[in-house]
């Protein structure tokens, strides 16, 4: 079949790949993409929340399934848009619908859905503008450090965790008056903090049935030690070494299977990804959000423990079949090291010359932030490359990934040296 992939980063790259091996798929496009997506696709000039020139695509080229790497047109609504359009409904398209778009569109929203399907969380409450005043006070009944959270999509960026009372209360004005994360935190979720240690569950879900992907920690601070800005990810490892059985039958059992039984309660259509954010407190799980898609870095070390057919996995989730296969996953660990512009998360340059590509050996280059021009491959993001290696365990798996990163160069390049420091 001819398949679309909606996304330009490392996860689209890790898909890209991984669909390009299936004998179910005959051509391969992804929109916009990147360098490295241009190697085993073709590249298409389309912006993912251009709902119209998507569709024109889609119906010029017989696209039969769209895979949704990003969460901005799930939020904005491309299912319903799809399942609208007579001449689209047909597409398998790999996303919730807006409404199930929105345990990842608003904080509030998955907070809400939490509580009504008794799901393990931190306590919180919500704030606007007009309650700025109700907020402070709340802020004083919390111990610190305080969680702040903008409730709508702020690019992974929209959570502060502060030591201070006054400088907690000062963000949260910040937030609702000064606009500091735009429309993103008109509304704020204030939550108590969860002492613990953090990984992510990932599940496709035909919205009835559910399949559990291999478990992953990414590492968000820009800095080691988990100091530092939070970016968009600096690295994955997957499996989650103290996510034993015990533990993830706690995860199952008290979030996976309420998830899922929340959505066909509710009504909601949605047939894709759920990535759980979970804290361990102790022995126990505790959500800390909801994503409506795979996470980047994380699907870099995911996908390729996958041993099945990705697209038929896609296929059975798409026609509410997912009951009638079983996912393969491959017992040794996979980890990635990202590689960034200097100065990233904030301001950086772009369009510096990536060498050494061809001498990377035993490893896979996955292109996050990349573009080509004149047969040069140039960076043009923050996060550039994701380097990913597999190893009996995931510290054999990180040498690997550090003697090919050593094989890279791009100018002012970084990358984090410590990934896994906090797992042995």
């Amino acid at each position: 079949m001819n398949i679309l992939i909606l996304g330009a980063g490392g996860r689209e790259h890790a898909f890209a790949v991984k669909i390009k091996e299936s004998a179910n798929c005959s051509n391969l496009f992804v929109a916009p993409g990147n360098a490295g997506t241009a190697q085993v696709a073709e590249n298409v000039n389309l912006k993912v929340t251009n709902f119209e020139a998507i569709r024109e695509f889609v119906l010029e080229k017989n696209i039969q399934m769209v895979v949704v790497g990003p969460e901005d047109p799930l939020v904005e609504g491309i299912y319903d848009y799809f399942q609208e359009d007579p001449d689209l409904k047909e597409v398998m398209l790999i996303g919730p619908s807006k409404r199930g778009a929105l345990l990842e569109g608003s904080k509030e929203r998955a907070k809400e859905f939490m509580g009504i399907h008794k799901i393990p969380t931190a306590a919180y409450q919500s704030f606007t503008a007009e309650s700025l005043e109700a907020g402070k006070k709340f802020l004083e009944t919390l111990n610190a450090p305080y969680v702040l959270k903008a409730d709508g999509l702020a690019a992974g960026k929209g959570v502060l965790i502060l030591e201070d009372l006054a400088e907690a209360k000062q963000e949260l004005e910040n937030m609702l008056v000064d606009s500091k994360f735009g429309a993103a935190g008109a509304t704020v979720v204030i939550e108590e903090f969860l002492e613990g240690i953090e990984l992510s569950v990932f599940v496709l879900t035909d919205g009835k049935n559910y399949k559990v992907l291999p478990t992953a920690k990414d590492y968000k601070r820009i800095g080691e030690g988990n100091t530092g800005l939070n970016t968009g990810g600096m690295g994955a490892i997957s499996p989650v070494p103290f996510a034993n059985e015990e533990f993830m039958k706690k995860v199952e059992e008290r979030i996976i299977k309420p998830t899922i039984e929340g959505l066909r309660e509710e009504k909601i259509d949605y047939k894709g990804f759920v990535f759980i954010g979970l804290m361990k407190v102790g022995d126990d799980p505790y959500v800390i959000e909801y994503n409506v898609r795979m996470g980047d870095p994380e699907t870099e070390v995911v996908l390729p423990r996958i041993e099945n057919d990705l697209v038929l996995l896609l296929q059975k989730t798409a026609q509410q079949r997912l009951d009638e296969v079983e996912v393969n996953i491959k017992k040794e660990s996979a980890v990635t090291v990202v590689l960034v512009s200097g100065g990233y998360p904030e301001d950086y340059e772009k369009s510096k010359e990536i060498s050494g590509l061809d001498n990377v050996d035993g490893s896979v280059v996955y292109h996050a932030g990349t573009t080509q021009k004149d047969g040069k491959i140039l960076s043009s993001g923050g996060r550039v490359l994701a380097v990913t290696s597999f190893g009996k365990d995931y510290k054999e798996a990180l040498k690997k990934s550090y003697q090919n990163v050593d094989k890279l160069h791009f100018d002012k390049m970084y990358y984090r040296k410590d990934l896994g420091f906090d797992l042995s």
